[in-house]
């Protein structure tokens, strides 16, 4: 194993060097004795953006769950959404002497100085579902087919509203809710959804009537539910006086949370004013249960279980001085290089195929959704 910390102090003289090399030991492929072991003497640092979000206490549990399953010690932290505390962090984890890191960035424009710290120390990077942008520094991108994730979300609510079925139907109005500004993965939401919509748009068959359809005037800062729901208010007092909401381009459960309580609070919910199709991403127990009493229409569920292994196995197979596995090469380009990526499959979940997904596959408890 690429004990970088001890690489390094061993370089203080040839001699040093040698013995450390020696006592590693060689094995039939070239590797060292350790590498065939179980992550022993290795620590793996684990940034994470907040515990605010369900999701993200998940993927931290998570990775840690893999990598202390091959043995590696572990540092998990998170940011709470501050990205100067982040970077901090990070900085203690690398003067600490971390052997790898696992990052999933509040802002992907802020880690260039902290990850050239990591570069020169030898430690490899592995972008956890966010990717971070303007930097060469970042090894490999561990996370989930962003676009389709739009595309699942676009599809549903053309489905919903009768659109794909052909004809002339319509017009039905729709708002625009996008995730935060500083977060890659948020342009490939909204592209995927919007490859979906925007023919519809075009033939006036679904109408944004608050004129927001730019994505630099839909974005959520922070993937905030509060600041989604002063929004949403703000759409219905301004453009909805007369005429309803028929669908509304969630990116997020905790956005569409947001969305729903301004949607209730302007006496949508009932019979005569029945809420619009409102999407949604992650598979938060919250939604989850939303979904199952007719309010959130649908959710993207993403397998974070799956995500963490992908980034573990990445870290193992770095620190072992093997090449990850990857399936996609040439579509995240952060500005500095085109990263290399795994990317798993994202899955529409509704209230018909909710415990399918979600519970049968230990995902979410059943006791959770009472």
């Amino acid at each position: 194993m690429r004990n970088r910390r001890a690489a390094l102090a061993a370089a203080a003289t040839a001699a040093s060097l040698a013995l450390a090399l020696t006592a590693c030991g060689q094995n039939s492929e070239g590797g060292s004795e350790e590498s065939k072991g179980s992550g022993e003497d290795a620590t793996i640092g684990i940034s994470m953006p907040t515990k605010s979000s369900e999701r993200w206490i998940a993927d931290g549990k998570n990775v840690v769950q893999h990598l202390e399953g091959k043995g590696y010690k572990t540092k998990l932290v998170y940011g709470e959404d501050d990205p100067d505390q982040q970077v901090s962090q990070i900085e203690n984890m690398i003067t600490q002497g971390v052997d790898a890191l696992i990052i999933a960035a509040i802002d992907n424009k802020s880690m260039n100085n902290v990850l050239q710290q990591a570069k020169d120390a030898d430690i490899p990077v592995i972008s956890y579902d966010r990717l971070i942008l303007g930097s060469a520094d970042v090894d490999y991108y561990a996370s989930f087919d962003n676009e389709k994730v739009g595309e699942l979300q676009g599809t549903y609510i053309v489905e919903k509203l009768g659109l794909k079925d052909g004809g002339a139907k319509g017009p039905f109005n729709i708002e625009l809710f996008a995730g935060s500004n500083d977060d890659n993965n948020t342009r490939y939401f909204f592209q995927g959804a919007m490859n979906v919509l925007q023919p519809y748009i075009d033939k006036k068959q679904l109408v944004v009537r608050s004129g927001q359809t730019e994505l630099t005037q839909v974005t959520t800062l922070r993937w905030d539910g509060a600041t989604a729901q002063r929004r949403m208010d703000d759409i219905l007092t301004k453009s909805y006086k007369s005429g309803k909401v028929d669908a509304v381009l969630s990116p997020y459960d905790g956005i569409s949370i947001g969305i729903l309580s301004a949607l209730k609070s302007d006496g949508y919910g009932s019979k005569s004013k029945p809420l619009p199709v409102v999407t949604g991403q992650d598979a938060e127990v919250a939604s989850v249960k939303s979904i199952i009493a007719d309010e959130q229409s649908m959710t993207v569920y993403k397998d974070t279980r799956e995500l963490a292994k992908v980034a573990s196995n990445m870290v193992d197979a770095l620190l072992n001085d093997k090449k990850p596995e990857v399936n996609d090469t040439k579509t995240y380009d952060n500005g500095a290089k085109v990263v290399p990526a795994y990317l798993l499959d994202p899955v529409a979940v509704d209230k018909a195929n909710y415990r399918e997904a979600v519970v049968d596959s230990g995902y979410i408890k059943e006791s959770d959704l009472k």
